[in-house]
């Protein structure tokens, strides 16, 4: 018997020769060009780039679709009288120009939104500020091997907007959710999970409190059915149970807790009144760092209704770190080149530090995103064999570890580098046989890359290259 999504049959209906605004030609709001040609809307795509910077593909399917188009800097000043406008994540719903056409009428949303709206079956949402795309590719992992049909999307994974007509009841969707997706959004996901929350995006967002605000919206919407999964040892998540709507599962790996997820060491162990039961040896999984065992028992806690623990750690054990996440590159002369260029941040950074034993050469520095990088100063101190800076944010890392080694009356080899090729080439000079060099920047990429990955896949190449 086939479903019908009565939901997305009716969105269908409405969007018929409707006024819509596609803002953005990004990933998640490519496919909407074809989906809204094939349901007959009339639609306006605004982009703040020029001509030049977007593909001729897109441009050749925008005029050969009739669509209207507003490009460069100033292209919002056209954004009036749509009944429903589709935002790029990056365009913040706080924008004058959408607030302006939302108090006119209109409908403001995201490709995610509407998945999450009209979406026949669980869905599973993650977000955090560290380790929300290993803990989402876990989940996802997970599900998969006990036979399950997933959809994986969000921040990772593919649209999902023009996936929605193949989805059943019997599905789960798992979602990476960014505070850019999270910020206006009017629904929740069934599990929700909060990894942890520190300061992140403050170029963007107008403070942190925002930043935790859109956070939050990933429970707020929940019913007392839903599950919401939170980090007890995070001040910010541990309180968020306060707000839940939903059943709270906490997971910690620095307190006994008498019910939840803890970490212990290397084991993970599941506690419920107080009695403690082993699960599962994280020394018997492929992912390194105590940060990759609180993701592994944040993803048990998120399946433990839908999956046996016993299957979910055999999937666990399978798992293989996700590209640019503590990426084990190459050994070379007995030397183990790691690609972290996913750790934008220095908590982050600082999860990949406390993932070694060995001594470390550290490549940091990028994109300045306005954080604070007093607390990577004692942790590189103390395990960071030599400093190798790039980027718009070598010199704020530079001046908190210098003070750090004045503090300690210590010294460490700091060199200030130009480029990524230069550091890779540096960074080989200085490394003995049993070392690491850790390419874990603590900052974004957009100084002098693409993205991160873009970032990543450079170092790689560079190194593959020796």
């Amino acid at each position: 018997m086939n479903f019908k999504n009565d939901k997305l049959e009716e969105f269908n209906e409405y969007i018929k020769f409707r006024k819509v605004a596609i803002i953005g030609l990004g990933v998640s709001n490519l496919p909407l060009l074809d989906y809204m040609h094939d349901k007959k809307a009339r639609v306006t795509v605004f982009d703040e780039r020029n001509i030049e910077s977007i593909s001729k593909e897109v441009m050749d399917k925008i005029t050969t679709y009739g669509f209207e188009f507003n490009l460069g800097k100033n292209c919002l000043e056209k954004l009036k009288g749509f009944d429903i406008i589709f935002r790029s994540p990056s365009c913040l719903p706080t924008r004058l120009k959408l607030q302006e056409e939302e108090n006119r009428g209109a409908i403001i949303t995201t490709e995610i939104e509407m998945v999450m709206k009209m979406c026949p079956c669980k869905i599973i949402g993650v977000t955090g500020s560290d380790g929300k795309t290993t803990t989402t590719s876990l989940i996802h992992s997970i599900l998969q091997k006990s036979g399950y049909h997933v959809f994986l999307g969000g921040n990772i994974g593919m649209p999902l907007f023009t996936k929605l007509p193949e989805m059943t009841p019997e599905d789960i969707v798992v979602l990476e959710l960014s505070s850019f997706q999270l910020m206006g959004m009017e629904v929740s996901p069934h599990i929700a999970v909060i990894t942890n929350i520190t300061p992140n995006h403050l170029n963007i967002h107008k403070d942190y409190e925002e930043y935790i605000e859109a956070k939050k919206n990933i429970f707020k919407y929940q019913k007392e059915d839903d599950i919401l999964i939170l980090n007890y040892d995070n001040e910010i998540t541990r309180n968020c149970a306060n707000e839940a709507n939903g059943k709270v599962i906490f997971f910690s790996s620095k307190e006994k807790l008498d019910n939840g997820f803890i970490v212990d060491g290397k084991v993970i162990k599941e506690c419920e009144d107080r009695i403690r039961k082993h699960i599962f040896n994280g020394e018997e999984a492929i992912l390194r760092g105590n940060h990759n065992l609180e993701n592994m028992a944040t993803a048990i806690s998120a399946t433990k209704t839908l999956v046996s623990i016993e299957d979910a750690v055999e999937a666990i054990k399978e798992f293989k770190p996700v590209e640019h996440r503590i990426e084990l590159v190459k050994e070379i002369d007995q030397v183990k080149w790691y690609n972290d260029s996913a750790s934008s941040s220095p908590t982050r950074t600082l999860s990949g530090l406390n993932a070694f034993e060995e001594e470390i050469i550290l490549i940091a520095g990028g994109y300045d995103k306005n954080l604070d990088y007093e607390p990577l100063a004692k942790p590189i101190v103390e395990k960071v064999k030599a400093l190798l800076l790039i980027g718009q944010t070598s010199g704020k890392i530079f001046d908190v570890v210098k003070e750090e080694l004045e503090n300690q009356k210590k010294d460490l080899d700091i060199y200030m580098c130009e480029n990524l090729e230069q550091t890779v080439n540096l960074a080989k000079k200085l490394a003995r046989p049993g070392n690491v060099v850790l390419f874990s920047p603590a900052s974004a990429s957009f100084d002098m890359f693409k993205d991160f990955a873009d970032r990543g896949n450079q170092f790689k190449k560079l190194v593959h290259n020796m």
